[in-house]
């Protein structure tokens, strides 16, 4: 069933880019590189993480879970062709997430240590777009959406793209602006947010955030 399958494809997800992407980090650098709270701090970047973690688990477990208890899905999008895509869409966004942690190296971090500085990663999925974990991420949800495409997939895209950009716009970037001045500065300039091109930010408008 296409929603037993999305359950094991948000489990693997999970597995990769939480419990071994950890264990590499560790290996490493003997560190997890884990910097988030248990308890609400009162952050805005923690309460953007928390609600990115509702809409992961919306569209990974409350989709699927309400597909099996006879959610009808939604017609103009229940097609086998479309949940067929939707596999590949979501394996395809596992790899890439995988894959852009990996590229980030020793300053791979979930959450954000004010006092920490890392290196500004430019290369690799980086050189494309400023944030390719998350556009990943979006495409992997996007993936399991199409798999079980219910009214409870769809609130937990919409969920899990608006915290994400809060979390981008509000919390790392400003951070990362901090950290390292004008080198970001001209990284934004010339490197799109979360797809190529769009999202560049140009000096004066950064200035006035």
């Amino acid at each position: 069933m296409m929603a037993i399958a999305a359950l094991g494809l948000f489990a693997a997800m999970m597995l990769l880019s939480g419990a071994v992407r950890a264990l590499i980090q560790r290996r490493r650098t003997g560190d997890i590189g884990n910097r988030r709270t248990p308890r609400p701090d009162g952050s805005l970047e923690w309460w953007a993480l928390a609600v990115t973690d509702l809409g992961y688990l919306t569209v990974g477990v409350g989709a699927p879970l309400a597909d099996l208890a006879g959610l009808p899905p939604i017609a103009a999008v229940d097609h086998p062709m479309v949940r067929g895509v939707g596999v590949a869409v979501a394996v395809l966004g596992i790899s890439a997430t995988f894959g852009a942690q990996l590229a980030l190296g020793a300053s791979w971090r979930t959450g954000i240590d004010k006092a920490e500085p890392t290196i500004l990663v430019t290369t690799g999925a980086f050189r494309v777009v400023r944030n390719p974990i998350f556009t990943a991420a979006i495409l992997t949800f996007l993936g399991l959406a199409l798999m079980v495409p219910n009214p409870v997939a769809i609130a937990g895209v919409v969920i899990t793209v608006i915290a994400i950009e809060l979390q981008v716009r509000l919390a790392e970037e400003p951070y990362l602006r901090r950290v390292h001045g004008a080198a970001y500065t001209d990284y934004t300039s010339r490197v799109g947010r979360f797809l190529p091109g769009l999202g560049r930010l140009q000096p004066q408008h950064q200035d006035r955030r």
